[in-house]
């Protein structure tokens, strides 16, 4: 009989089987890992938007804070007007980054003088889990049983 050369088709079977339990431990690793990533890049985004708000209220005193996030972005950036202070980058002006939507609401007073921002993940258990949020303190929230959010809720740490 000759010797041939190559691999068996057991043996390849068993590299197969194997590369699919590697994959089917990493996959699950992998999808987490973006959960945490859109997570943090959530939290960084709303603290973003609390420090262009404090910003936008310092340049512009008898507005006081900015009543729609187009407000905080803009175009045109010479000079920055009260319409477009350009505080904050166009994506995130556009409300969805990351995984997550953004919203700006309860914008009251004259001069506006409270707010809140929502962080939702798009995909629940895709993009994210976590629901954040933020008021005119600029303290970074995490719902405690729902996905509203109060100025009672648990600071994020």
């Amino acid at each position: 009989m000759r010797k041939q050369k190559g691999f068996s088709l057991i043996e390849l079977l068993i590299v197969v089987a194997i590369i699919l339990i590697i994959a089917a431990i990493a996959i699950p690793n992998l999808l987490r890992a973006r959960i945490a990533a859109n997570e943090s890049s959530a939290v960084a985004s709303v603290r973003t938007l609390n420090t262009a708000q404090i910003s936008y209220n310092s340049s512009y005193p008898t507005v006081g804070f900015a009543s729609t996030m187009a407000a905080l972005s803009g175009t045109s950036c010479a000079p920055p007007t009260s319409a477009g202070a350009c505080l904050i980058d166009n994506q995130l002006s556009t409300g969805t980054k990351s995984g997550y939507s953004f919203v700006l609401s309860n914008v009251s007073g004259t001069p506006a003088s409270t707010y809140q921002f929502n962080a939702t993940p798009l995909t629940q258990n895709q993009t994210g889990v976590r629901y954040f949020c933020s008021f005119a303190d600029a303290v970074v929230r995490v719902p405690s049983s729902s996905t509203t959010c109060a100025q009672t809720d648990t600071p994020l740490q």
